[in-house]
């Protein structure tokens, strides 16, 4: 049996996903919340297996959650689930730690697939073609590439921590300044 929670905005995806999962042997919705400061109550008190978490909440950021909830020791396991899956959110989902992407478009196999697949410790991840991953170094200060690259590649925090010589703490503060920096708007920094 696999315990989800949903953190979603829309009353009616959190609705129609509790429904839908119901339906399907094995998954189990424990519960629901709308934003980032619930959903982490929720997670906190209910300790599912996997978070159903879209990444774009209402009341703060989801992807910082994802962060917070895959680094607790013993967290739940995170699938995003966004109504565009692009190669940017993949990007997106890497950096934050999330176990699984998966767009809200498709059928619903795909998403208890996907759960699955996480909640027996796997990824389900899109590939991270070399378009996104340039357009995303672009994006990224110079002296955060190696760190993009790792995090990317999927390397623990505390192999990155090691490989570049710093602390967790560091770590996890440059990990949210790359973040800020792939969801910024502003114009790309010259690595030339």
């Amino acid at each position: 049996m696999t315990r989800i929670a949903v953190i979603d905005p829309q009353p009616a995806v959190r609705a129609g996903l509790s429904m839908l999962l119901r339906t399907e042997p094995g998954l189990v919705p424990v519960g629901a919340a709308a934003g980032a400061h619930d959903g982490a109550g929720l997670a906190d008190r209910l300790r599912p297996d996997v978070v159903l978490l879209e990444p774009h909440l209402l009341d703060g950021d989801g992807l910082g959650l994802c962060r917070r909830l895959t680094a607790a020791p013993g967290g739940p396991r995170v699938l995003l689930y966004h109504g565009v899956a692009d190669p940017a959110l993949g990007i997106l989902a890497r950096v934050a730690g999330a176990d699984g992407l998966v767009d809200k478009s498709e059928e619903p196999g795909v998403l208890f697939e996907a759960i699955r697949v996480v909640a027996r410790g796997g990824q389900s991840l899109p590939p991270v073609g070399p378009e996104a991953l340039e357009a995303a170094a672009h994006r990224v200060e110079t002296d955060d590439l190696a760190l993009l690259a790792m995090l990317v590649d999927g390397t623990s925090a505390d192999d990155v921590a090691e490989a570049l010589r710093l602390d967790g703490r560091r770590v996890a503060r440059r990990t949210e300044r790359v973040l800020g920096q792939l969801r910024s708007r502003r114009p790309a920094p010259s690595l030339a």
